[in-house]
């Protein structure tokens, strides 16, 4: 018995040694090309892009997968004890592989038929980083030997940090920071038992527990992992009933942009980085991004744009409905259908159930979540007559317009329109509104740094995503002759040189060009501050032929107007087309006192680490680092900026432009409590229409106009139409602010000079003006005319440059 005893153990020895021979060899051969674990120590994963305002409210977010990365230090033990609970309860006791979880797991399988897993945290670490989710027994035993070698090279904190931020939670949500803002908009901070328990519950099929497709799965999934933390003791018995009482509370966060109005403006900066660092590290490089927007100036400029656009558009008469539906049946589920501007909450969609001579009944459109109710819980309300009165003069496509005397022939049931509720004296009423054709752009920016502040690209981005303000190249029209004035003064002429203002012929290759002032005629010889205030057209091509448009075109690419413009006269006039953007950076070289600015809407950029990688601010203060007061000398922050026009021109130019606000073309049109400069611009046939102005320390710029360009009616000028956006805004943008004069660099002099003859004017004599001269400079004693003589023989001027010729075929641009 003993020998037979002894040649079993034998045989049993010689098995066993074979059998765990093979298994080394097994083990060995499927070691081989194992992943390196060892680039967890340089794990990077995928994050969030956050952007925000100057004032740090949040504006936007772009991922791929929406992770925010927290160290294990920043997590709550609360958190960490609900993923314990629901994943992997013995994970700081365990060397990796749980055996008496995976004997509790292989036995619950034989006896129930199921697939119960038993990966631990590190397990699924390993398979997440280096593996794929092939269910086999070889990734079974590669996910075990990597596990083991997690284990010894790793901290059990380090290896729950790569957990807690990798996995994924459903609706694109990655890690527990990125779920906690997905789900309940809350930061990991503010979780509670039971929200802390859902999301614990949802890493192991998030589609199970969608919390609005299967809540009633979501809650009980979500209550046995409370009661796996009372049983663990992370939390009494007492709190943790009351968890399980609670319902699940989950309140998506919504994507895209989050600040009110800031939808333009993120687009713009979200393709600067893409063009700046690429996609990639745009939706996984976790930036931080500090832009320069102004949120309260950001509502006022889209208030102010708005405004003007609808009432240049009502004026024009209704277009007709959204579109039409059946309100036989449930109204409110079609409606439900039809898609509303987002980023006008103002407004509601509503159908018109009946209408009278007086009055239309409507009904508004339910959010999707309530679009089944019936009957008595719809939301109904009435549109009256007084509400809707510019709405009779029908303007419908394919028809001509015309007027029409009582609501009932203006809408009729089933018509799908806006309404604005609003309340007079306490009763509420419904105002018809329509979505404007008219498009339009205005940008602010502060002219000492280039940092904009504001910035609407059209009426609506869910209208319409093109961006007014710097994708549409527009004519500037009388708006850039500011610059022919600039570039003359800072050239030897002064503000009171005297131009002719009369009729001009340009003749080239056989055709004529005859430039017109708006409204025709002439004032005959004028000094160059009535040219701009009155924005003559013919002083201005008398002056750019008189001092060479080489001049001019260097000065406007110098400004930043052009990349390079063509020395053409129509050019003088503000033919070519540019940018609001541009402009309004030209302008702020002219309020800042001609030092030359990069518009920027970043301030400053960090990549994951907090390492500032990017910002705007390019002077340098190297004393501003002291770390003690020695009795050195105050800091002071060096200026590089190129000094792109001198400071005195600028003066000049912001004086005259000061009368274009007072006596000129906005006459009556701008009135702030402040000295302001500014200048209108329009095209022909009325096509684009500007103001750009400025006070010390704020510029604006406003450009209104049909996408195609189109004529927008006699009398639809820069003054008429741009010039009260620029005013509404600038008022509400200025409110509570200390008014500033514009600075005078020393040395000017001022001489009282005839507004007429730009002559140094007598005691006592009438019509005269203060007027800035450079040092050396002054009123001329003798009265001459720059363009008389051409006048004077009665005889066409001849262009020389063959380029000319464009000038007549193209002569378009500056009115008024």
């Amino acid at each position: 018995m003993i020998r037979l005893i002894g040649y079993f153990f034998g045989i049993g020895t010689v098995l066993f040694l074979v059998v765990a021979a093979g298994l080394a060899w097994y083990i060995g051969n499927v070691s081989q090309d194992l992943p390196d674990y060892e680039v967890l120590n340089s794990y990077e994963p995928p994050v969030t892009t956050r952007m925000h305002a100057a004032s740090g409210e949040l504006m936007a977010e772009y991922a791929r997968e929406r992770r925010l990365f927290l160290p294990i230090q920043a997590i709550p033990d609360r958190v960490k004890a609900a993923f314990l609970s629901a994943e992997d309860k013995n994970f700081y006791h365990h060397p990796g592989v749980d055996p008496v979880g995976l004997a509790r797991a292989v036995l619950h399988n034989i006896q129930t038929g199921g697939r119960q897993g038993a990966s631990t945290i590190t397990q699924q670490v390993a398979k997440n980083f280096l593996l794929t989710n092939d269910q086999t027994y070889e990734r079974k035993v590669k996910e075990a030997i990597l596990s083991f070698r997690i284990e010894q090279a790793y901290t059990k904190d380090r290896i729950l940090e790569l957990y807690l931020n990798e996995i994924f939670f459903g609706q694109n949500a990655y890690g527990i920071a990125g779920a906690a803002l997905t789900y309940f908009n809350k930061s990991v901070n503010e979780l509670s038992i039971a929200e802390t328990a859902y999301l614990a519950a949802l890493p192991k099929a998030p589609s199970n527990y969608h919390p609005f497709r299967h809540p009633d799965r979501a809650v009980e999934r979500r209550n046995w992992v409370i009661d796996r933390m009372v049983e663990n003791g992370y939390v009494n018995a007492a709190d943790g009933a009351d968890a399980k009482n609670q319902p699940l509370g989950v309140t998506p966060r919504k994507t895209g942009s989050y600040l009110f109005a800031s939808e333009y403006f993120a687009e713009e900066v979200r393709r600067e980085l893409i063009g700046r660092y690429g996609n990639d590290a745009l939706y996984e490089g976790g930036l931080s991004v500090r832009t320069t927007l102004d949120p309260r100036l950001q509502a006022m400029a889209r208030k102010a744009l708005q405004k003007g656009l609808m009432s240049y558009d009502e004026r024009r008469g209704f277009r007709g409905p959204v579109q039409r539906i059946d309100v036989s049946g449930d109204w409110g589920a079609l409606l439900g259908e039809v898609e509303p501007l987002r980023d006008v909450p103002e407004w509601e969609l509503a159908v018109v159930l009946s209408a009278t001579e007086d009055r239309v009944e409507v009904g508004l459109r339910p959010e999707p979540e309530v679009s089944g109710a019936v009957g008595s819980e719809r939301i109904t309300g009435t549109i009256l007559a007084e509400d809707m009165k510019w709405a009779y003069r029908l303007n419908l496509d394919g028809e001509k317009p015309r007027n029409v005397k009582t609501a009932n022939e203006v809408l009729s049931p089933g018509d799908v329109v806006y309404v604005e509720p609003r309340e007079v004296e306490g009763v509420k009423h419904l105002r018809l509104r329509q979505p404007p054709k008219i498009q339009g752009a205005l940008v602010a920016m502060d002219p000492h740094t280039g940092r904009v502040l504001a910035m609407v690209g059209g009426f609506s981005f869910a209208q319409s995503e093109f961006n007014r303000a710097t994708q549409a190249d527009r004519q500037p029209g009388s708006a850039f002759k500011p610059f022919v004035y600039a570039a003359a003064l800072d050239n030897g002429y002064t503000p009171a040189s005297v131009i002719l203002d009369a009729p001009v012929e340009i003749v080239s290759g056989g055709e004529i060009w005859r430039p017109k002032n708006y409204g025709g005629g002439s004032a005959g010889p004028s000094t160059l501050r009535l040219g701009i205030e009155r924005s003559r057209n013919l002083m201005t091509v008398r002056l750019a032929r008189d001092m060479g448009m080489n001049l001019v075109a260097e000065y406007a690419e110098r400004f930043g107007i052009y990349d390079e413009m063509s020395p053409l006269l129509a050019m003088s006039l503000g033919s070519g087309e540019t940018t609001v953007m541009r402009m309004v950076s030209a302008y702020s070289v002219l309020a800042n006192g001609g030092k030359q600015i990069k518009p920027s809407l970043i301030d400053r950029i960090q990549d994951r680490y907090g390492k500032t990688i990017f910002k705007h601010e390019e002077r340098s203060c190297d004393a501003c680092v002291a770390s003690a007061w020695l009795a050195q000398e105050e800091p002071e922050v060096v200026d590089t900026r190129e000094q792109v026009l001198d400071p005195m021109t600028a003066y000049q130019i912001t004086s005259m432009m000061e009368g274009v606000v007072t006596r000129g073309t906005a006459a009556s049109k701008v009135n702030l409590d402040r000295p302001t400069a500014g200048k209108t611009g329009t095209t022909n046939e009325e096509k684009d229409a500007w103001f750009m102005g400025y006070t010390a320390d704020l510029v604006a710029g406003v450009f209104i106009g049909f996408d195609n360009p189109t004529p927008m009616g006699r009398g639809s000028t820069g003054g008429a139409l741009a010039a009260p956006v620029f005013n509404e805004f600038m008022q509400a943008a200025l409110e509570g602010t200390r008014p500033a004069d514009f600075r005078v660099p020393d040395g000017m002099k001022l001489i009282a000079i005839n507004r007429k003859t730009g002559m140094q004017a007598f005691e006592g004599e009438g019509d005269v003006i203060m007027e800035a001269f450079k040092p050396g400079t002054g009123p001329s004693d003798v009265y001459s005319v720059i363009g008389l003589e051409d006048y004077a023989t009665g005889e066409a001027i001849t262009t020389i440059s063959p380029q000319a010729n464009q000038a007549v075929t193209t002569g378009s641009g500056g009115l008024y």
